[in-house]
This record gives structure tokens, C-alpha cells and sequence, in this order.
């Protein structure tokens, strides 16, 4: 696999992965949730939290076993981590947005 095409499909996938917790009521998309009564959503804010924070580890995972396959994955220290946690917190802003602060017209 080519070096930028990998550089591109995690962007892609990092971005996907950051707004799944959002666009859903399904944990990781495939894991249907009892629908609560009287909420307007079935997943809470905190079950979001944590998809969006497990998602961050299989992206990771995923940049981790591209890099390896094209040469040497070269060892992180936290700053790497803290960044690229912030980015992610980044990515998944639109499906906050649509999620928490689009006005619905009912």
C-alpha cells in the first residue's frame, strides 16, 4: 500500500469513526440500545464519551498496523497521544453539532 493512500484512508476512517458515536442510537453502529421512555435519546452522553474514546484505540490500532506494514512503526511518547486525542475530539464536532446543538423543527 502506497504511503499517502494509507495517510488518506485513516484521515477517512478517523473521520467516520469520530462522528459514529453521533450519528447513532446503535453502540458502534451495530449494537442496538433499549429505547428509554420519555428521552428523546436512547444512548447517553456518557455512553457516547466512551464509544468515541474506544473508536480513538481502533483508529489508533489501524494507523498503527498501516505504519508497520509500510517500514518501521516509530514509538510514541504522550504528546503524540495528547494531539492526536485532541484531533480526534476535533473530527467528531459536526456529529456533536447535529446531535446536541441543531435546532429541530418539529
Amino acid at each position: 500500500m502506497d504511503l499517502s493512500l494509507a495517510t488518506w484512508l485513516v484521515i477517512a476512517v478517523a473521520i467516520a469513526f469520530a462522528n459514529l458515536p453521533f450519528l447513532n442510537e446503535s453502540v458502534f453502529g451495530f449494537i442496538p440500545m433499549k429505547p428509554a421512555q420519555g428521552r428523546a435519546h436512547t444512548k447517553f452522553f456518557v455512553v457516547r464519551l466512551l464509544e468515541l474514546f474506544v473508536l480513538y484505540f481502533v483508529v489508533g490500532g489501524l494507523a498503527l498496523l498501516l505504519e508497520s506494514r509500510i517500514g518501521n512503526a516509530f514509538p510514541q511518547t504522550w504528546e503524540f497521544y495528547a494531539i492526536t486525542g485532541c484531533m480526534f475530539v476535533v473530527l467528531a464536532f459536526p456529529g456533536f453539532v447535529l446531535r446536541y446543538l441543531k435546532k429541530r423543527r418539529n
